[in-house]
């Protein structure tokens, strides 16, 4: 594995995230800019609690944190719940997919958890607050998850050094054609090509 200097783990996170909202052409707040490259720094380092977010089913998950009577204990585990699917979702998503797991489902639950955040938060008389982080989150999840899996695949073409790396980030490619992927292995001499039935 190879270890990237940086100034900080947040002023890395910070460059990436901002690299893969332009290229996919996303405007997001600044608020949501930040709490992204807050939830990738925190997932460096993991607490228990976002470890065990997505332990159990989602949807009971989702029931329990709804239920839960405590506000300051609902939103925490209502933040974890939405925290864990858009990380996940982003950075092993085609984990989800070979266990059966439909996206649409996955963003439901993201969506459900971040908007429940948005309305604990959101004074009545401000339903378009541009400071709405979470309902910021919540209605665009698939493209923030689209972003996540931006950063997932430039973090791993800058640690694609190793045949085993390179053999990894080819086999991603494999997956999803991903432009950033296909240009650390041109780097690497391997070019991988499109051929007439799809990916090769």
């Amino acid at each position: 594995m190879t270890i990237l200097a940086a100034d900080s783990v947040s002023g890395f996170f910070q460059e990436v995230v901002d690299d893969a909202l332009k290229s996919r052409k996303v405007e997001a707040p600044e608020g949501v800019r930040t709490y992204i490259v807050g939830l990738l720094v925190d997932y460096t380092h993991p607490d228990r609690r976002a470890g065990e977010t997505l332990a159990r089913p989602l949807a009971f998950l989702l029931d329990e944190a709804m239920k839960t009577p405590d506000r300051a204990e609902r939103f925490e585990r209502l933040r974890a719940l939405g925290d864990g699917v858009l990380y996940a979702c982003g950075f092993f998503g085609d984990h989800f997919e070979s266990r059966g797991l439909d996206q649409r489902y996955l963003f439901s639950i993201g969506t459900t958890a971040y908007g429940s955040l948005g309305s604990m938060l959101r004074a009545p008389a401000k339903e378009d607050d541009p400071c709405d982080v979470f309902g910021e989150l919540a209605k665009k999840f698939g493209v923030f998850v689209d972003v996540l899996v931006d950063v997932s695949d430039s973090t791993l073409a800058m640690g694609s050094t190793t045949p085993k790396t390179l053999l990894k980030t080819y086999e991603r490619w494999l997956k999803t054609g991903s432009d950033r992927l296909a240009s650390a292995l041109s780097s690497h001499g391997l070019v991988p090509v499109r051929g007439p039935k799809g990916l090769q």
